[in-house]
């Protein structure tokens, strides 16, 4: 693929993936205000506890394969085919394994409600075992507007099933049905408007050949699922389901935003990635614009809601959950470093370093689940502060091995990230300052949040930093286009 042709394929799967995300970040902002209020602490601490073994048993079934079908550069209809039936396969098996181990979870944390509940909610994993492929496909051809009509479906009508059944007394109930009816509505709208079909074949060869790639990938992942489920069962059996929804409600703002940005940036940016394999200085470059642009969006976004965290909780969730602002604000900073991992582990990905990827996994988690035993007896808000030394050190093993196949430097991952950062912390400076005027919380809000958005992009323009400067130019360069063929036509 000639490297304009490829720039554009990029660049219009960010925009479709970025209005994706943006429409769904959008609905789902409306939705969490209004469920806020309609249900209790302990609703979502309930759905928590049971969400922890569905999104690992959802590893085997959407992580590896795909991965691999995107990574593989000749993948053709009946590698896609033989990954279909194995994913289907694969996860009707596992949710049969969670429905007669569902009294056993109950037990475990000693809630007989959880039991019809888990069972319910474990249907996610057969659908995962169609829609993962169907992603695979999507992102392997860049075919991003397909996600863009899937996903703005799937969260607009699960949030009207959601706040009708919170509204009539459902509880935790509500949440199932939301989190259910929208995995069914994204795979059911991609398997109408994504054209491929899989053939009435099975190749144990072709999955042989995935397998050596795609298990380092499924235990990488697997490993750092587990790890990141892992607080949230410390939490719900040595503290209460009110400590857990605390702390998951403290972590899905931040989450949220980060990971829609994140996840928009890494689905075009691997496959993109594959195509330079064999190209180690395009390969960097394009890693380091990945971090450049990354952190500079990231982190005054991150830095602005640690300023303004508890009017936000307030306004978003009401004072209920003010419990939760000191983990929302620690989150932020660890959110904050995604964009620098993400680059770091997709250009690995890229290179088919799977067996570095499940080194590093398996050193970060080690390290990760000893300062989380060290600590989770200390409290929930230790168990945080450790979360935020893990991210600290994650980063550090991320960027070691581009050391190698990249040059890519330690010092010059630096150079790249301290911009943004310098930059966000001077924004949060006059964000903070903004908010002692003596205004109601509402305009000082908005308030706090124009100052921050003149001050990041006026600095931003006046030392002329590159991120700001590229961005700007891509964007001028693509209305430019539009105009273009408007008036062709």
């Amino acid at each position: 693929m000639k490297e304009e042709g490829l720039q554009k394929k990029v660049l219009s799967g960010l925009v479709w993936k970025f209005g994706e995300r943006i429409g769904a970040q959008a609905v789902s902002f409306i939705v969490s205000m209004i469920l806020a209020r309609l249900l209790l602490p302990e609703d979502y601490g309930i759905v928590a506890m049971i969400t922890i073994f569905i999104e690992i048993a959802n590893v085997f079934v959407v992580s590896g394969f795909g991965q691999s079908l995107i990574q593989k550069k000749e993948a053709d209809r009946l590698d896609f085919s033989s990954v279909f039936y194995f994913s289907v396969t694969m996860s009707w098996a596992l949710y049969a394994l969670i429905f007669f181990c569902a009294p056993y979870v109950a037990s475990f944390y000693k809630q007989p409600v959880l039991i019809p509940i888990l069972r319910v909610m474990a249907l996610k994993l057969p659908l995962a075992g169609v829609n993962s492929v169907q992603q695979a496909y999507v992102q392997k051809n860049m075919l991003f507007k397909r996600f863009f009509f899937s996903t703005l479906i799937g969260t607009i009508g699960s949030a009207v099933l959601g706040i009708a059944m919170a509204y009539y007394g459902f509880g935790a109930w509500a949440l199932v049905a939301q989190y259910l009816f929208n995995s069914a509505v994204d795979t059911f709208v991609l398997w109408i408007t994504v054209k491929w079909r899989p053939l009435l074949q099975f190749s144990g060869k072709r999955m042989k050949e995935l397998f050596s790639f795609g298990w380092k990938m499924l235990m990488s992942e697997l490993i750092h699922t587990t790890y990141q489920q892992i607080r949230g069962l410390v939490i719900g059996k040595l503290y209460t389901g009110k400590d857990l929804a605390y702390y998951n409600q403290g972590q899905r703002l931040p989450n949220v935003i980060v990971t829609n940005i994140n996840s928009s940036i890494g689905s075009v940016l691997f496959p993109a990635m594959t195509t330079k394999q064999e190209d180690a200085p395009g390969l960097k470059k394009m890693v380091r614009l990945s971090i450049q642009i990354g952190s500079y969006i990231m982190w005054p976004l991150m830095i602005g809601m640690v300023v303004v965290a508890k009017p936000v909780v307030c306004l978003i969730f009401s004072e209920r959950w003010l419990p939760c602002v000191p983990f929302l604000q620690i989150a932020c900073i660890q959110y904050a470093l995604e964009p620098v991992q993400t680059a770091n582990i997709q250009a690995v990905k890229a290179l088919g370093q799977g067996r570095t990827m499940l080194i590093m996994e398996i050193v970060k988690k080690g390290f990760g689940i000893l300062s989380l035993f060290a600590v989770m007896r200390q409290g929930v808000m230790w168990i945080a502060w450790s979360g935020m030394a893990v991210t600290l050190f994650a980063a550090m093993v991320n960027s070691t091995p581009n050391r190698k196949y990249l040059e890519y430097t330690y010092k010059e991952q630096l150079a790249d990230l301290l911009p943004s950062i310098l930059l966000a912390s001077v924004m949060g400076a006059a964000v903070y300052a903004a908010g002692m005027l003596p205004f109601p919380m509402l305009p000082l809000l908005c308030l706090q949040v124009l100052v921050g958005i003149v001050v990041y992009l006026f600095l931003s323009y006046l030392l002329k930093i590159p991120a700001f400067l590229y961005v700007r130019n891509i964007l001028g360069n693509h209305v430019a286009e539009i105009l273009k063929k408007r008036r062709r036509a």
